[in-house]
């Protein structure tokens, strides 16, 4: 009895060990994972899609004038065409679903969602289509396009700045950003009440297509 306990407790040992040594340490990423750098030039070229799962959108809309309400749409797809070496040459496309309304005020996404606002069940995707690529330094510039809400479409321009970039994990490369414009209501027909400018904030990263 006694030596069986004594082998039990060396396998329990020897497996504890093999575990912990396929355990990255504290600090330390996992192997094949890659951690972003704050250099465009590491972002290579090709075609990358929004990762969905890494991307937030945020609008913040004046209350009234009390204070700034910020919402958040859930559910965006996009893609872009990129090369560090001919910026302008990039193109993007994105949209986002205008019913994946989401904010901490108890049945107001639903309202938001409705006829009276965003009228998500005739238009249900805002977009954004770019028309060109102004590079400022190496890690900002601007993205010119068209943005389309409720069928109605005006130029809009991003300021854009570099998050990081780099060999992501399994073998895609990121590109991670954080892009701001503000757009005015009145110009896509949304309630009078929404006097001041709307500003649009998208936090999101992109993984190269195989």
């Amino acid at each position: 009895m006694n030596r069986m306990l004594r082998t039990l407790a060396v396998a329990l040992v020897m497996g504890s060990t093999a575990a912990l040594a396929q355990t990255p340490a504290p600090g330390t990423l996992p192997p094949g994972v890659f951690a972003g750098e704050r250099d465009i030039a590491l972002a290579t070229a090709g075609t990358y899609t929004l990762d969905e799962q890494h991307t937030a959108v945020i609008v913040r809309v004046s209350h009234i004038g009390y204070s700034q309400s910020v919402f958040r749409f859930d559910r965006a797809k996009g893609s872009l065409t990129w090369d560090p070496a001919a910026i302008e040459k990039s193109k993007l496309s994105a949209s986002v679903e205008t019913a994946s309304i989401a904010t901490n005020v108890k049945g107001f996404a639903e309202e938001l969602a409705g006829d009276n606002f965003l009228k998500s069940k005739a238009f249900p995707e805002a977009t954004f289509v770019s028309t060109s690529f102004k590079p400022v330094d190496k890690t900002r510039g601007k993205v010119e396009g068209q943005f389309t809400l409720m069928g109605k479409t005006r130029p809009v321009t991003f300021d854009v700045e570099l998050g990081g970039a780099g060999k992501g994990f399994e073998g895609k490369p990121r590109l991670g950003v954080h892009a701001v414009a503000t757009i005015n209501p009145q110009d896509y027909g949304l309630p009078s009440l929404f006097t001041d400018p709307i500003q649009i904030q998208i936090d999101t990263e992109f993984e190269r297509n195989p």
